[in-house]
């Protein structure tokens, strides 16, 4: 899965020089996987959480239409320097980013309420229940949200492990599943891809 779509060699500079700063970004298999749903619903707007040095925003951008924009909130300015970095080596203008540093729990309240098509988060997995309710006012009806590592290195699916992370993890799996507003769906791709549509 991870080989079917090779990454060019924006996003693999991109991984390297976020694996060099002990970032993890999306795998390429979800990262097609976000570039395919960005497509399938004409994604114009999408906010991601956690910039992944730039990996996940050429994914989504790559996947949505050439005048659309990127809102990218990451905590780390130096992330988001490489984020930059990283667009230009794809092609990528910066007319389609905007960048915003800053915790995303201060950031995410300041967004306009419907305004996006997407929401794709992969930072603190401690904040992930908490991104989720952010999303839901976010999102536009028929907008979707994904959540990375929602299987967190398998850890998730073994009850040993109850660590504030995967708790969060396993939190906000069964609020998607049980919230009558979404229609969930784990995908098994990379370390999991947790996504569900806001219905109309």
């Amino acid at each position: 899965m991870e080989d079917y779509l090779p990454e060019d060699e924006a996003l693999l500079n991109a991984r390297r020089r976020g694996e060099d700063v002990g970032a993890a970004p999306i795998g390429a298999a979800a990262g097609a996987a976000l570039r395919f749903l960005a497509t399938a619903i004409g994604a114009r707007t999408v906010v991601e959480v956690g910039s992944g040095c730039g990996v996940s925003g050429i994914w989504l951008m790559r996947g949505m239409p050439q005048d659309a924009v990127l809102t990218s909130v990451d905590i780390d300015p130096e992330h988001q320097r490489m984020a930059k970095q990283a667009y230009v080596e794809a092609g990528l203008g910066s007319f389609r980013t905007r960048m915003i540093t800053g915790p995303a729990l201060e950031v995410l309240p300041r967004l306009t309420d419907g305004a996006y098509d997407m929401v794709f988060c992969d930072a603190q997995k401690r904040e992930y229940p908490d991104y989720l309710i952010d999303a839901l006012r976010l999102l536009r009806p028929g907008g979707v949200v994904a959540f990375d590592n929602a299987l967190w290195h398998d850890r998730v699916a073994d009850p040993e492990h109850r660590d504030p992370d995967t708790e969060a993890i396993r939190e906000v799996h069964r609020m998607i599943r049980d919230d009558e507003r979404l229609v969930p769906m784990l995908l098994p791709v990379g370390d999991g891809l947790l996504c569900a549509v806001k219905r109309g």
